[in-house]
C-alpha cells in the first residue's frame, strides 16, 4: 500500500471544511479541494476561507488546492475523501470514473439514497472498488469543535487495520484524538443510525421531554441501534466503544448537532419543510430515516423509535401523540 501524500475532498459544507483544516496541517501532505459551486471556490481563492461554514477557519492555499473539475482532480490523488450530503452523492459521482487503485473514505455519514447502501457498499456495488480500498472517518466529533480546535475524537475504520492506520495518521494531531477499528460497515450504519435518533432527542426536547425522559431514550436507541447492526452486518463488536455510543450521545446531545436542531424545531410545531428551509445546513438524519426505515420493515428489525420518527417526518403525524406512545415502550 502506498504513501497517501496527495489527498483530495469532496465536498464543501462544515465536514469538509474541517477535514480541509486538519490534513492541510500535515507537512507531508497536500490537499486538492473540489468544490462544486464556482462563486464559493472563487471566494475562497480570494478571501482564504469558507463563506458559508466554518468561515473562521483560514485555508492555507500554499497547502490546498482549489479544483472545479472533479474528474482531473480525482485523478492526481492517492486517496480521496467523499464528504458530501449522501442526497448528492450520486449526483457528483454520475458521469465520474473512479480509479480502481485509489484509496477511498467515506465521511458522510449517510446512505446513498438510490440503493439504499451505505457509502462503503454504494462504492463497492456501484462503482467496482474493492472493501481493502475502502475506509471510513467517523466520530464522536463535531466540526464546529474541530475549528476552535477543541480536543476532538474520531474512530477510523477499514477492513484491514493497515488501511485504518494510514487514515489515522492523515487525521491525528494535537487536538484530535484517534482510535481504529475494522468493523467498515457496522461503524458506517452506526454513523446513520444516530442521526435518525438525533432527530428524536431533538423532538422530545422541542415537546418539553426533560433529561430522565432522554437518558432513557438514549438507552433505547442504543439497544435498537445495536440490534439493527447484527441483522445488518454481523461482527464481533462493542457498542459501547466511542464509535458506536460515543457518537450516538454527542449528536443527541449537543448544541451544535444539525439533527438534534432539526428534531427540535418539529417538536416545536415546524413542519418538515419549514424547519428544513429554516435551517442552511442538511440534517443528514432526515434522508436516513426514509431510506434505514424500511429496511427495517425488510428485515423484521424491532426499531420503534426509528418508526416513531419516520412516522413525523413522512407520514405528517403529530409529534406530541408519537412520542406519547413512545414514551410508554422505551422503559
Amino acid at each position: 500500500m502506498g504513501n497517501l501524500n496527495q489527498i483530495g475532498i469532496i465536498g464543501s459544507g462544515s465536514w469538509a471544511t474541517a477535514l480541509v483544516k486538519i490534513i492541510s496541517e500535515k507537512p507531508q501532505v497536500s490537499v486538492r479541494w473540489w468544490i462544486r459551486n464556482s462563486e464559493t471556490l472563487d471566494y475562497i481563492k480570494e478571501f482564504h476561507h469558507n463563506p458559508r461554514y466554518l468561515s473562521s477557519v483560514k485555508i492555507n492555499l500554499q497547502k490546498v488546492s482549489l479544483h472545479g473539475d472533479l474528474q482531473s482532480m480525482i485523478e492526481q490523488c492517492d486517496a480521496i475523501i467523499l464528504a458530501v450530503p449522501s442526497a448528492f452523492l450520486h449526483e457528483a459521482l454520475q458521469n465520474i470514473s473512479l480509479p480502481k487503485n485509489k484509496i477511498y473514505i467515506s465521511a458522510v455519514k449517510g446512505v446513498d439514497p438510490t440503493t439504499r447502501l451505505v457509502i462503503a457498499r454504494y462504492l463497492e456495488n456501484r462503482h467496482g472498488i474493492s472493501p481493502e480500498n475502502i475506509g471510513l472517518i467517523a466520530g464522536p466529533c463535531h466540526a464546529e469543535e474541530v475549528a476552535l480546535e477543541k480536543l476532538s475524537y474520531l474512530t477510523l475504520s477499514a477492513t484491514e487495520n493497515a488501511l485504518a492506520a494510514q487514515i489515522e495518521s492523515l487525521v491525528q494531531c494535537r487536538y484530535i484524538n484517534t482510535c481504529i477499528n475494522n468493523d467498515l460497515y457496522g461503524a458506517e450504519y452506526a454513523a446513520v443510525l444516530k442521526n435518525i435518533y438525533a432527530i428524536g432527542a431533538g423532538i422530545a426536547h422541542g415537546l418539553g421531554y426533560g433529561d430522565n425522559f432522554h437518558a432513557v431514550y438514549t438507552g433505547a436507541a442504543l439497544r435498537e441501534m445495536e440490534l439493527f447492526l447484527e441483522a445488518l452486518h454481523e461482527t464481533h463488536r462493542d457498542v459501547k466503544d466511542a464509535a458506536y455510543l460515543g457518537d450516538l450521545l454527542v449528536t443527541c446531545y449537543s448544541q451544535f448537532s444539525r439533527n438534534r436542531t432539526f428534531g427540535n424545531m418539529l417538536g416545536k410545531g415546524y413542519s418538515v419543510k419549514s424547519a428544513q428551509l429554516e435551517m442552511n445546513m442538511i440534517a443528514e438524519g432526515y434522508y436516513a430515516t426514509g431510506n434505514i426505515y424500511p429496511i427495517c420493515n425488510e428485515k423484521n428489525i424491532p426499531a420503534p423509535i426509528i418508526e416513531a420518527v419516520y412516522n413525523v417526518l413522512y407520514s405528517n403525524a403529530n409529534p406530541a401523540v408519537v412520542f406519547g406512545q413512545l414514551s410508554r415502550q422505551l422503559f
